[in-house]
């Protein structure tokens, strides 16, 4: 019996625009067939009827996805007025409609009740788990659970664009938010109900769109040179930690599994490891004697 083949030790991240009517996990898994790459997952699920940023990591980069997911995120959403489904989305069953009847005054109103720290609950057609089962798949069998409420924080919440039946936002909010739920709360809090029917994620973790790229475009490329040069290195996923350098022992040591004490350190929290060649080594934790102990290292080739 043959031994299965892996697949290329390729790493880093590639930015995503993700395209409408595909799950985040579809995309995933074409990428990494296109990339023939032996590792990779997603930063955060889209709706399939959502567009835009969705960074995917391989390889090395993959051992920080985790901080991309609980990065905050920017996103532009359209809304229909009058109208509530199932899923809080186009996607969904029509379950109620309802005259629209509101004033730029009283839309305005109520967005302030939704701007910074708030209480949300997830939607049952959320990828949220419960019992190790996505709500989502709940739903679609015809099913029900208590869902207990989340606090998230929405940073920034801007009117774009308000008529007769539809309105859009720009909204930057915390880890763990669903605009769905958003969306049909101001909607209930207008009088009229809501959904979304049009949904794109601008921005996760400070990427830029410039960095984006469209799935057919990377589809379109066969050479592994070109595709790679379109990943971003793995640290991208964490520059929003302190780094650190160290000396060429004290990178030993680390990578050894060893924590060391260095001058330069800060007093808690997560740091970026660079050694004596400014080679990303990882992360490191600052513990509780105040030491630089290794978190999540990577390979190093």
């Amino acid at each position: 019996m043959g031994r299965r083949k892996r697949g290329r030790p390729v790493s880093g991240v590639l930015v995503l625009n993700k395209p409408q009517g595909v799950t985040s996990n579809r995309i995933l898994q074409m990428a990494k067939r296109h990339y023939k790459a032996a590792k990779a997952g997603h930063t955060g699920s889209l709706d399939p009827l959502a567009t835009g940023m969705l960074p995917i990591c391989f390889g090395e980069a993959t051992k920080f996805s985790q901080y991309l997911l609980e990065a905050d995120k920017t996103y532009r959403v359209t809304a229909r007025m009058g109208i509530t489904t199932d899923s809080s989305d186009a996607d969904g069953e029509v379950v109620l409609e309802r005259e629209v009847n509101v004033s730029e005054e009283q839309f305005y109103q109520v967005l302030e009740n939704f701007r910074g720290t708030i209480e949300q609950t997830p939607s049952m057609f959320s990828a949220l788990k419960v019992d190790g089962q996505p709500l989502y798949k709940l739903a679609r069998e015809g099913k029900t659970v208590e869902r207990k409420s989340r606090t998230i924080t929405i940073y920034d919440l801007q009117c774009l664009s308000l008529d007769e039946e539809t309105f859009s936002l720009e909204v930057t909010c915390s880890k763990g938010t669903y605009i769905r739920n958003l969306v049909e709360d101001i909607g209930e809090e207008l009088g009229c109900g809501a959904h979304v029917i049009q949904l794109e994620r601008l921005s996760v973790a400070g990427f830029e769109r410039e960095q984006w790229h469209n799935w057919d475009e990377v589809e379109s490329i066969t050479d592994f040179e070109v595709l790679d040069a379109m990943l971003l290195p793995a640290e991208i996923a964490v520059m929003n930690f302190p780094e650190l350098h160290l000396e060429y022992d004290e990178a030993h040591y680390i990578q050894m599994g060893q924590p060391i004490t260095h001058t330069e350190a800060p007093g808690d929290g997560l740091v970026r490891l660079y050694d004596d060649n400014r080679q990303f080594l990882g992360l490191g934790q600052i513990n509780e004697d105040g030491q630089v102990a290794p978190k999540r290292l990577i390979a190093q080739g």
